[in-house]
């Protein structure tokens, strides 16, 4: 079978068609290959295959067919050259960073980022020798200020969890190369469906596939997206070697999982502008963090950056000033639903509802939670595919019993 010409297709094409070609028997659902290893035709190949001298499987550890479909389907769709997977998304992380960086080396980061992502860059790196500062998300002057001469990495999410905090790609890309530096962002809000960030000068991309690329809380992925220089010769021989990479069933069910994600990322923005809307106008609700929303700080540049799509993630504020109301008012609302799922979770076709100060951000410290404005009272909510009416009605049984 002949490789499959992705000339001029757009990304919704992509995301239903790259692949490895298809095997002999002419399968027209990709295959999944259960292998952990390849039989080779003869001792010379299997020698010139494993020196890299010639394409060919031989270990799934190293590449398989099937991660190799999900790999070239997901960079297509952003729009890089290449692309490799990880078990998870934090693995992502942690191979872009040893990868990329080694004892000395500075990474400028958002102080808003995933609770997990600032654990790992400001905690676990630090101890071999990696420093870091963290910026506030949306302040470009304070993210060209953070740079030194030892730094070697700019790391951004846009929008962030949970706050949806944007950062603006293209000037980041441009202070990041202007110190020769590179520019990664992590696009797991938007995905691919209404953000490219290497088309706005992003050197990579990452991905948590756990989240709307899998777009049914089924598996853990992840992956990061770039340039062949970086992926095959800086990460890809990385992953060989340390074990990080995606298992072929993981693979093959985020592989599936994409063909349907711009139909579910515009059906689920859609239901969560209207529950963003709602919850604005509740009057239990002090403050909603919503990119599609007119009233959001960054509403203009969400529009010009997502494809003119809020995205599935709002955030809303209940309770009072006071951390032990506030969280208790949150607690009731959270316990109150009965169709919302309680978990860290999101991008599942299912809502999801958690409190991030004591779940996804709960290993920080009370200083970097208040610096990425993550309050007691502070609700995230990831909207599925339940009819608006109803997850209305489920959100209300709290709001509207609040004292």
């Amino acid at each position: 079978m002949t490789a499959f010409d992705s000339t001029g297709l757009h990304p919704d094409t992509l995301a239903v068609r790259q692949a490895v070609p298809r095997s002999q028997f002419g399968e027209h659902s990709e295959a999944l290959y259960l292998s952990s290893s390849f039989v080779q035709p003869d001792a010379a190949t299997a020698a010139r295959r494993f020196a890299g001298e010639e394409e060919g499987y031989t270990y799934t550890r190293t590449a398989n067919p099937t991660v190799t479909s999900f790999e070239q389907r997901l960079a297509a769709m952003e729009g890089t050259q290449a692309a490799v997977a990880t078990a998870s998304g934090m693995s992502a992380i942690l191979l872009m960073c040893l990868a990329l960086l080694k004892a000395g080396d500075h990474v400028v980061c958002s102080q808003s980022m995933f609770g997990s992502t600032m654990k790992l860059i400001g905690g676990e790196l630090a101890r071999f020798g990696v420093q870091s500062t963290f910026v506030p998300q949306t302040d470009v002057a304070a993210w060209r200020a953070a740079v030194r001469p030892e730094t070697r990495l700019l790391f951004a999410e846009t929008p962030t969890n949970p706050l949806t905090e944007l950062c603006d790609i293209r000037a980041l890309a441009d202070i990041a190369h202007e110190a020769g530096v590179l520019l990664a962002v992590d696009n797991c809000f938007a995905s691919p469906a209404l953000q490219r960030p290497a088309e706005m000068g992003a050197d990579l991309v990452i991905h948590s596939g756990t989240k709307f690329l899998d777009g049914q809380g089924r598996v853990m992925a992840g992956a990061v997206c770039g340039p062949h220089a970086l992926i095959e010769e800086k990460l890809a021989p990385l992953i060989r070697s340390a074990g990080m990479n995606l298992s072929p069933f993981n693979a093959w069910v985020v592989l599936k999982g994409l063909e349907t994600l711009s139909i579910r990322m515009q059906a689920q923005s859609a239901h969560a502008l209207a529950i963003a809307s709602w919850l604005e106008s509740h009057p239990a609700v002090r403050r909603t963090f919503y990119p599609g929303l007119a009233s959001h700080p960054q509403h203009e540049l969400a529009m010009r950056q997502q494809s003119g799509v809020g995205g599935a993630v709002v955030s809303f504020v209940v309770g009072g000033a006071e951390a032990a109301a506030a969280r208790a008012s949150a607690f009731h609302v959270i316990d109150s639903t009965r169709i919302c799922s309680i978990t860290a979770n999101l991008g599942d076709t299912k809502t999801t509802i958690t409190h991030p100060a004591s779940t996804s951000h709960g290993r920080l410290t009370d200083a970097q939670r208040s610096a990425a404005g993550i309050g007691q009272g502070l609700i995230r909510l990831a909207v599925g595919l339940e009819h608006i009416d109803d997850l209305k009605a489920d959100l209300a049984r709290g709001l509207d019993s609040l004292k």
